[in-house]
């Protein structure tokens, strides 16, 4: 059985955190903890907090922590905010503000 958390809207490039998403897909949680808190990335910090939570949610169900792995991870792309800069002879240009929907389920081995 898997166990999981999202994190909506989140402020940071679907792109951007699909780099670290990649380096913890498979991983036992442990494992996946460690290299989510030594990466620099600040996709990092969003994915770190995502994780803990879906271990928090199969400890609520009474899992094995100890048997448990990154099963799937996910980043979807979320709503885009549209900003404009001003330029130079009354130019404006667009400016997409992306956001980034996080999905971490962790199940148990065996």
């Amino acid at each position: 059985m898997a166990y999981h958390a999202t994190h909506r809207f989140a402020r940071i490039a679907p792109r951007k955190a699909r780099l670290v998403a990649d380096m913890i897909r498979g991983l036992d949680i442990d494992k996946a903890s460690i290299a989510l808190d030594m990466c620099k990335r600040r996709g990092a910090y969003y994915l770190r907090g995502v994780l803990k939570s879906a271990i928090a949610n199969a400890e609520q169900e009474e899992a094995d922590v100890a048997s448990l792995y990154v099963a799937e991870v996910r980043v979807d792309c979320g709503p885009t905010l549209k900003r404009f800069q001003p330029k130079d002879r009354g130019r404006a240009h667009s400016i997409r503000k992306r956001t980034s929907h996080f999905f971490v389920a962790v199940a148990e081995r065996g």
